[in-house]
């Protein structure tokens, strides 16, 4: 029977990032992926061999933020192995009924200067604004490359400028006061004490809502972090797709001498008094673990589905099963290969600038409001349909045949339809049919800003909220595993027992979406899981060397 010091459930990128730090430190690890690719949300697929060959789509995630808040790239040098960023900028377009557009750049001066085309005051109040969410960032930041509640990690992070900010955003019981009235209000309210113009509050709010949830909702602001890491560190994509990171990191990793199986579903994870020994695949074959499993999956399918009930806590098990919430919300998927780009009234100059980042339609708050909030109710907000959507090949001509283009659209909408509980694809309501009518939809209303849409449309595929949580393993299609509230969050996520990345089961730890610090793409629960693994297998030593760290960082002396 094969045995490793490790094994990893699930190859995504949080846990190739996991396995390539244990092997850097010594440790030999197997990763059970039950796709044919690796990769989990971060790939780059050929998704239409047949109707649109040489088309390269990512099939979930696509544009990178939080990774350049961590040092991730840089620790595991993954330039060696073929990653090599592309930046968007400008970053957001967003074009309005009335022929109006925002266009955000990288640099707020330039922003700045588009804005006030519309709205001075709103000009100089988004300059302030993002100064605040960047300092903001600047002030928390350790807080994401570190275990939740290790106090000597997070305080080990903490340099001269991320100490200045702290002192810029509460430093005062006046700053620190606000500062918790901002965590705990809910962006449209926020925005509405910013700006005048639906122009500019309109796509803050569509990016706030990227957390999952309706832009009236306490205690989601943190989404508007989105729009400020756009201005800085900025936002990018790998050339090549997203799979480039997922590419990079499967190079990695087998360099090292690890070892990823596809198409390998775990179907138990073996516990012995009290402690994980090893994974038992569909098919029957076991892996055994010497140190430790560590599960990439989400908590629920991992407690309620691999764990033998008795294996586990019954009040924890009920937990699991019952205080982790998911809203219902997730998204439809829409790839299309184009001939030619999408050209919107909106912006009549000849160049393709605009298209370089993201495009979101979102006429207003109250658009984006509808758009999350019938979606978390079972209904599908199609009748006037919000959207998220980027053209890649316009930046990256790698993922399209030559003078061809990429489109890729998100819609959001509910994983189990209102009144429709029993039918369609695992009881959730959606058919073939019906996420066809809905993308008819969602295209004709991107028409109304870019005519030339459908005349350019080669070919299309439409993935349904219930394929897209098949095929990535997700509870409700909930692709960062679980909702991303306050309550949900840091030292709470995915619950208070088990959110240090460890479990009460021995040798048992989690990463993924569903740990601190959340969804998207960083690697951060990765690098934490490992540091968490790797301190348990020295703790002294490991101890020690965090706490001399600690005091040279406190020192100045690093």
């Amino acid at each position: 029977m094969e045995a490793y010091d490790a094994i990893v459930i699930g190859a995504g990128h949080n846990g190739l990032v996991c396995a390539a730090y244990l092997l850097n430190a010594g440790h030999s690890v197997l990763l059970l992926e039950k796709r044919s690719v690796p990769g989990g949300a971060a790939t780059t697929e050929e998704a239409l061999p047949e109707e649109a060959p040489g088309f390269k789509f990512n099939l979930c995630a696509i544009d990178h933020e939080f990774i350049f808040l961590g040092p991730i790239i840089q620790e595991l040098q993954l330039h060696k192995y073929g990653l090599k960023y592309l930046t968007c900028d400008p970053h957001t377009f967003c074009p309005h009924p009335d022929g109006r557009y925002f266009l955000a750049h990288q640099s707020l001066e330039q922003t700045r200067t588009e804005i006030a085309r519309y709205s001075a005051r709103d000009a100089d109040k988004y300059v302030e604004f993002v100064n605040y969410w960047s300092k903001l960032m600047s002030a928390i930041a350790p807080f994401f490359n570190a275990p939740p509640q290790s106090i000597l990690g997070i305080a080990g992070g903490y340099k001269g400028k991320n100490l200045a900010d702290v002192l810029a955003i509460a430093g005062s019981k006046d700053k620190a006061l606000n500062f918790i009235r901002t965590m705990i209000t809910a962006p449209e309210d926020l925005l509405n004490e910013y700006f005048d113009t639906e122009l500019v509050k309109a796509p803050l709010a569509r990016l706030a809502a990227e957390i999952g949830a309706p832009p009236s909702q306490k205690g989601i602001t943190a989404g508007l972090m989105m729009l400020a890491m756009r201005h800085h560190p900025g936002m990018a994509r790998p050339q090549g797709g997203t799979g480039a990171l997922t590419q990079a990191l499967v190079k990695l990793v087998t360099a090292k001498g690890g070892k990823i199986l596809t198409e390998q579903m775990v179907k138990e994870v073996i516990v012995e008094d009290r402690r994980a020994v090893g994974v038992r695949v569909a098919g029957g074959k076991e892996y055994l673990a010497k140190q430790g499993i560590i599960s990439n999956i989400d908590v629920r399918r991992l407690f309620l589905q691999l764990v033998a009930p008795d294996a586990v806590e019954p009040n924890l098990r009920e937990k699991v099963d019952r205080r982790i919430t998911n809203n219902n919300e997730t998204i439809l998927k829409i790839d299309c290969a184009l001939s030619e780009p999408p050209r919107f009234t909106a912006y009549e100059r000849e160049d393709q600038e605009h298209l370089i980042g993201t495009v979101l339609i979102a006429d207003s708050v109250a658009h984006v409001e509808q758009a999350h909030s019938l979606a978390t109710m079972g209904e599908i907000p199609d009748a006037n349909p919000s959207m998220y959507l980027d053209i890649p090949s316009v930046l990256d001509p790698t993922l399209a045949p030559e003078g061809k283009h990429t489109l890729w659209i998100e819609f959001f909408a509910p994983y189990q339809i209102a009144g429709k509980a029993g039918t369609g694809l695992h009881g959730t309501g959606w058919t073939d049919q019906l996420k066809n009518q809905v993308a008819d939809k969602v295209i004709d209303k991107l028409a109304d800003y870019a005519p030339n849409i459908k005349d350019s449309m080669i070919a299309r595929r439409v993935e349904s909220p219930a394929e897209l949580g098949e095929r990535l393993g997700s509870y409700k299609g909930n692709y960062y595993h679980l909702d991303m509230g306050l309550d949900q969050m840091i030292f709470l996520r995915p619950l208070p027992e088990i959110a240090n990345y460890t479990t009460p089961i021995k040798n048992l730890y989690l990463t993924g979406a569903g740990t601190h610090p959340g969804g998207s793409i960083s690697g951060m629960p990765g690098r934490n899981c490992a540091r968490v693994f790797l301190n348990r297998q020295q703790p002294l030593a490991k101890i020690q060397q965090s706490v001399s760290s600690t005091w040279r960082s406190l020192l100045g002396l690093n």
